[in-house]
């Protein structure tokens, strides 16, 4: 077999080479100008087509890479005016969430100088049941921090229920809404008395029911329901919220009515808790 042999070409040699074929071709030009005019006439009827050629690819080829970097210069623009938009849209749902807690927090103020007699302890709430309702929920504030059971929870414009646990960081508060739930109220105007009842079902269509209240009362939509004075639990006049659609039950004995709660159930976050428990009469 034949061994192939490689050709270790010196690449200074090769420069030294093609140097001196320069000069040679130069030289030639030059002494004999006029001989090789055929000859520069044809190399240049040959070359002059593929020059044009190599031109227009180069044009091409540059004009390519021309469009590849205008969109590779549009990418990297569209990348940080996506990356600059991302930001404006978290900052501005940040300054919405603190304009929303300001607000929240302007609430409890106004709530807080509304019943300026009772001693008051603001709370988060932590957790609730997974409905749509806060029947029942956990706030962040327990007996370190003053809590005790059958403490009134206020929040929006009103009564919100009453704490029904206590341990040493949290507490549990049990909504006026919730189907156990039965709070002695009156009308502001008259001093008639009733009961508001919890009822889930009914709160679906945004209100609770109210009984037992008087045949004679005269009351109408819209009139105020705050807590009673004869309430076991709950201190005295803390609004519950506005009556509606009044009928005469059916014994021909007492009315009853549709309530509007002052509180809404959907969306609590902050709550105050008045830390004062009502006297049980002995």
């Amino acid at each position: 077999m034949r061994r192939r042999t490689r050709l270790n070409l010196n690449p200074k040699h090769v420069f030294i080479a093609v140097a001196i074929l320069c000069f040679a071709l130069m030289f030639l030009s030059y002494q004999f100008g006029d001989e090789l005019s055929p000859f520069k006439a044809t190399v240049g009827n040959i070359i002059s087509p593929m020059q044009k050629g190599i031109n227009t690819v180069g044009h091409s080829v540059f004009n390519g890479f021309e469009k590849i970097a205008s969109l590779n210069k549009l990418e990297e623009e569209n990348t940080r005016l996506k990356e600059e938009n991302n930001v404006l849209s978290y900052e501005n749902k940040i300054l919405l969430q603190d304009k929303y807690e300001l607000d929240r927090f302007r609430d409890l103020y106004k709530l807080d100088k509304k019943y300026a007699d009772y001693p008051k302890v603001a709370a988060r709430v932590i957790s609730a049941d997974p409905n749509n309702w806060f029947n029942t929920f956990t706030i962040d504030k327990g007996s370190d921090d003053g809590i005790a059971v059958d403490m009134n929870v206020i929040a929006g414009n009103g009564l919100v229920g009453i704490i029904e646990t206590v341990g040493k960081n949290h507490s549990i508060v049990r909504s006026i809404i919730d189907d156990s739930s039965s709070v002695s109220g009156m009308f502001l105007k008259t001093s008639d008395i009733c009961v508001v009842k919890g009822d889930l079902a009914k709160l679906e269509k945004g209100v609770l029911p109210v009984e037992l209240i008087k045949k004679d009362a005269d009351i109408y939509d819209g009139y105020e329901v705050v807590t009673s004075n004869i309430s076991p639990k709950y201190l005295q006049g803390i609004l519950i919220g506005y009556i509606s659609n009044i009928t005469l039950d059916s014994n021909n004995l007492s009315k009853t009515a549709d309530l509007t709660p002052a509180v809404d159930f959907e969306n609590l976050q902050e709550v105050l808790i008045i830390t004062e428990v009502k006297e049980k009469l002995e």
